[in-house]
């Protein structure tokens, strides 16, 4: 089952996937298959399979990654069973975001720049990245990937990101402005082409900048019971989007596509999920629901 395993991986990388999980787990499979003398797929040895992981939620992933494979096969040969992917009745959840009031993050952003050592790059490439997550809702790991020759006047090229898509994320001329400057500091005090480095001119790492992030939180006081995370900038930025929305529901689509592309999302129903944390647009949405059930004109 081995060969099978290594041109499926081909066909998808071929398209753009990484893999790395799968690959493991599926050369897992085989060879499990292969003490049992298996040369196709079977349902109960898939299950079997999937059951040697401790939690719900990975013995679940095990068996939907199977199944990819188990469909792939059948197409060419029936003789493979297809696996029930829900067997383990295993529902993801999504943790709420918590979304940053404005003061909250000018309070970051004051905190970045008390950091020390004061009068080296740190404070400024903190601050700048902060302020840039805020503006943009770029992912974490895209801004740390930026490279200067990313930084156009256009935009940000993001390249090669969480879907393996390339996409230009405009700039307002503020946030351009800031980044400017930032980047005029940047080349004379590190080497290197990365956009967000450490004094050495090292590319910083996101350990370390979680790190930081957790002590800029204590020094801006925000402090909630549920804590905050760096992504969830990302969050703020796209529920604002859709709460500014100039045009309300029935334009809700169109702000949505926009939305989904300039955030990179692969499907619009991620985009759609910041409707649980933008309560007016819900509440216009339940009205409008309420009034179609009771048959008045919208």
């Amino acid at each position: 089952m081995i060969p099978a395993v290594e041109n499926y991986l081909a066909v998808r990388r071929a398209t753009g996937f990484e893999l790395k999980n799968a690959d493991y787990l599926l050369r897992s499979f085989a060879r499990w298959a292969a003490e049992r003398s298996e040369t196709h797929i079977r349902a109960t040895t898939a299950v079997d399979w999937a059951s040697q992981s401790v939690s719900v939620a990975q013995r679940d992933e095990r068996l939907k990654t199977l199944c990819r494979f188990a469909r792939y096969l059948r197409v060419e040969d029936n003789r493979h069973e297809l696996p029930p992917s829900t067997y383990f009745g295993y529902r993801k959840t999504r943790r709420l975001p918590y979304l940053y009031s404005g003061v909250e993050i000018h309070r970051l952003l004051a905190a970045a720049l008390q950091l020390r050592p004061p009068h080296s790059l740190r404070p400024q490439t903190y601050a700048t990245l902060i302020g840039l997550l805020a503006v943009t809702g770029l992912r974490v790991s895209e801004a740390l990937a930026l490279r200067f020759s990313d930084v156009t006047p256009q935009g940000l090229l993001v390249r090669k990101t969480k879907f393996q898509k390339t996409r230009l994320v405009p700039l307002h001329d503020t946030a351009a402005a800031a980044l400017d400057r930032y980047l005029m500091r940047r080349r004379k005090c590190a080497r290197g082409e990365s956009v967000f480095s450490a004094d050495d001119g090292r590319p910083l790492r996101y350990l370390e900048v979680y790190a930081t992030f957790q002590q800029l939180l204590k020094t801006a006081l925000i402090s909630p019971a549920r804590r905050p995370r760096l992504h969830d900038l990302r969050h703020t930025f796209a529920v604002r989007a859709l709460e500014a929305s100039p045009e309300g529901r029935r334009q809700v689509g169109r702000h949505m596509l926009a939305l989904a592309t300039y955030m990179g999302h692969v499907n619009i129903d991620a985009t759609y999920w910041y409707l649980e944390t933008t309560p007016e647009l819900l509440r216009d949405i339940a009205t409008a629901g309420e009034t179609f059930l009771w048959g008045e004109q919208l």
